[in-house]
């Protein structure tokens, strides 16, 4: 099993746990991971985008000139791609870009980008966040105790004065342990979780 520091709000080890292999030790399967990142960008997308063909261009009907004689290419239509105004070619349409993941195949991405996180040194533990008031000042000192810069924070259970503390600062983000994913875990450099989170993803995901 691996084995983590333990760290309090000031940055100070305070003791060591060790991790379960089952969650934080497997072996890294990176086309999982790549699967589980393209979908939920494709889940977020809205697919509503459209634009027109030349058949639902409004005018058109009539033929510009005379099929012979003008010295021009002939035309049928003035709704035509090559036209100002005319219809997109194989224009866009609404569509659903979401695909399914198995459930197998999540939690086993998910498993592989946490170990990810723990072979690199970048997942940190401590052992409590807590905050008695909402004070983004207070929670950058935190961070810089800890030495980190861009991270994801994961507590184990709602904490406003925590989460609004974090909130303006862009290069953190919050998560309690039922919202995390690959692709938070995978786009901050540092996964910060309290000692009382790890035992819940233990729990949940073993």
């Amino acid at each position: 099993m691996a084995k983590v520091a333990v760290y309090n709000m000031a940055g100070n080890e305070v003791e060591s746990i060790e991790l379960n292999d089952a969650i934080f030790g497997v072996e890294v399967n990176e086309h999982l991971v790549h699967m589980a990142v393209l979908q939920q960008l494709a889940n977020n997308r809205q697919g509503t985008q459209k634009a027109k063909t030349r058949s639902e261009v409004s005018g058109g009907g009539k033929k510009p000139y005379r099929q012979k004689g003008t010295g021009h290419a002939r035309q049928g239509s003035t709704r035509a791609p090559q036209w100002t105004h005319g219809g997109v070619v194989f224009a866009p349409v609404p569509r659903d870009y979401s695909f399914k993941l198995n459930k197998k195949e999540k939690r086993a991405a998910l498993k592989s980008a946490l170990t990810s996180r723990v072979n690199e040194n970048k997942f940190v533990v401590v052992d409590a966040l807590n905050l008695d008031e909402i004070k983004t000042k207070k929670f950058v000192e935190i961070m810089n105790n800890l030495k980190v810069e861009k991270a994801l924070v994961v507590l184990n259970e709602m904490n406003e004065n925590v989460i609004a503390s974090a909130k303006n600062i862009p290069t953190v983000k919050t998560a309690q342990t039922n919202e995390i994913n690959v692709f938070d875990i995978l786009k901050y450099d540092t996964v910060v979780v309290t000692k009382d989170a790890v035992k819940t993803i233990e729990e949940v995901y073993a």
